[in-house]
Parts: structure tokens; sequence; C-alpha cells
């Protein structure tokens, strides 16, 4: 039907290792936990790449307390091929770096006010700093490329940080668009999203020496999983508690952008209940949510939203098939493993 069907295609899962489906993140990154403590030491480090002067925001920016999402892929990766080496961990920074720049300038487009339980760097030093930071940080990232002995990962991460930015532009421009198809949805958050975690499990699997096989194993794998963490995202802004989300509801509808559920309820949606679904959000207010929910509930878009993620998890996991037998092989497993299990969290929480 959809991008998602067109992608997902194929027969055959490889079969996963023997593991504990309700392993929380922290037991789930355990094995790579040294590593990420590594790339955490050196992103500090990286404060003393900038002026003097603007160390304040390198500092602020740099010292966010995420999940670390894309160096755990790097760490897993490299893992599932053979031993992590100082390669890999300036890989991670690098990556760690461009994402925290989108993360700044996501922040001024969004007016953004918190990011991770702390006032964003915009909401404490302007936007005019904040957009001209993100952009330093950028540079960073590229500068620190530049120094390994080839350029294929200089390249690499102009290329993918190319798509990123991109894939925000596109968004932007289909803010409020109900005519956006739903292959463009898809198109976009592979760009915006999906792209950084294919970079994190390519350059893994270059800088591991890799196969060719291997390497567009591991970047199928990426793309995939990366495509099904902003999808499950998008649902949580809507379907999800608080709680579980960490923020407050609705932050996509409030600026105008149409994420998978709501672009399936308005796909099915009668004339009349497509009019109210484009009015509240085009005039967004927060007290608008429950309506857009009891419509999101009539045309019945919990369980296809979910049931794309399933569907992209288990593309992740046929990747892997190609890789071989290994504790990174494992922890890739256990990663398509815990999203599925925050997956069906959600579905129990409404």
């Amino acid at each position: 039907m959809l991008a998602a069907e067109s992608k997902v295609a194929g027969k055959g899962v490889a079969s996963p290792p023997k593991s504990n489906p309700n392993r929380s993140w922290k037991q789930l990154v355990e094995p790579v936990e040294p590593f990420l403590e590594t790339v955490r030491e050196q992103l500090m480090q990286q404060v003393h790449g900038f002026d003097p002067q603007i160390v304040p925001y390198a500092k602020y920016a740099l010292a966010g307390s995420g999940k670390r999402l894309r160096p755990t892929l790097v760490a897993m990766a490299a893992r599932a091929l053979g031993p992590v080496n100082d390669a890999h961990v300036t890989a991670a920074v690098i990556i760690e770096m461009v994402h925290l720049a989108t993360l700044v300038h996501d922040d001024v487009m969004d007016e953004a006010q918190i990011r991770r339980g702390q006032p964003t760097l915009a909401a404490n030093w302007g936007n005019e700093i904040a957009v001209l930071f993100g952009d330093c940080l950028f540079a960073q990232a590229v500068k620190l490329a530049a120094g390994f002995p080839t350029p294929e990962v200089c390249r690499t991460v102009a290329a993918a940080t190319n798509t990123v930015c991109t894939g925000e532009i596109l968004q932007t421009r289909s803010r409020q668009d109900f005519t956006a198809s739903q292959r463009e949805y898809f198109r976009v958050i592979e760009m915006k999203t999906a792209e950084l975690f294919t970079l994190s499990c390519d350059l893994a699997a270059f800088l591991s020496g890799a196969s060719a096989k291997q390497r567009a194993a591991l970047r199928e794998f990426g793309a995939a999983f990366g495509t099904a963490y902003q999808v499950y995202d998008d649902c949580v802004d809507l379907f999800g508690t608080e709680a579980l989300a960490g923020k407050s509801l609705g932050t996509d509808l409030a600026k105008g952008k149409l994420t998978w559920p709501v672009l399936l309820a308005w796909e099915s949606a009668s004339a009349a209940d497509r009019a109210r679904l484009e009015k509240m959000i085009e005039n967004w207010q927060p007290e608008n949510l429950p309506g857009v929910n009891e419509l999101l509930a009539r045309y019945e878009t919990l369980e296809p939203s979910l049931a794309v993620i399933g569907k992209y998890l288990e593309a992740a996991r046929r990747a892997l098939k190609h890789l071989p037998e290994s504790g990174g092989r494992a922890g890739l497993f256990g990663l398509t493993d815990f999203l599925a299990q925050q997956t069906g969290a959600l579905a129990v929480s409404i």
C-alpha cells in the first residue's frame, strides 16, 4: 500500500539469538557502556575545539544526557564484525555532534523551551546564538571527520548531513499539507531521522574493514531500524502518555507536522471529519488533542501504525542474517527487541 510495504518485502527472517525481551535499556547497552563512556569523554574534549568565548555554549550542548542511541549503534555494529577501536569512537563522536546540531536547530524552529529536562540552548541564549552554534557543531564534526587518513569518512558524513538537512526542509515545506502522500512521509523520515542511524552502522562497518555485503547489510539495518524508531516516536506523541514520552504530547501537531497516524485518519475520514481534522490542526490549541485522538480512534489508526513499526523491525532483523553470529549481532537484535517492547507498551497504554 505504501512506502512501508515496499520497503519490507522479502522472505525469511534471521533467527535472533536467545535473549530476554524485557531487558531494560541499561541492561541492553551494558556490553558497550565502556565505549559510550569514552564517547562522552571525547565529546566533552571537543569543547576545546571552539573559540574560548563560545565554550559555554559548547559545554551546555555537548553535556546532554540522552540515550546516545547512535553511538550505541556504532559500537554494536562494530562488535558484530570484530573488535572496537579508537576510530569507531571518533566516528561516534562525529555522528553525535551532527545529531546535536540538528537538535539545536530543531529547537529553534519548534520554539522549544525544554530538551531532556533542561532549557534548550535557544531558551538560554536566544535563537540567533543557537542557530550559529548549531552551524559550529556541524563544522566541528566535518573537521573531525577530515582528520581520518581516508576521505571516505568525511565524504560519507557530509553526504549524510546534507540528506538530514534536506529531509528537514521537505518536512517544513509540507507542514499542514494533508495532500502530501503517505509515501512522502516515509521518504522524509528516512532522510531526517533514519539517515544518521544508517550512517552509524555504515561507518562502523567501513572502519571494521567489512565486506561490501556486510556493509550493505548494516546500512539496511540502520535504515529500517531508524525508520521504525521515528514512526514509534510519532505514535508516542499521539497515543502515549507524558510519562512514556518524557515530554508534552501533541508537539508535532502544534507545528503542523502530519505524522503517520494523522495521515491514515485523514485518508479514511469522511469529508466532514477531514474538514474537522484540518481545522483542529490548522488552528492548533493543546485542548484540540482529545478531538484529534477521538478521530484517530474512530478510524482505527493505532493498530496499522504499530504494524508498520513491526514490519520495519522485521526488515532490520532480516538484514542481520548477512552478519556473523557474535555479541554485537546479538546486541543489534536486542535493539529491535527493545523497540518492539516499547511498541507493545504503547499499545497497552491506550
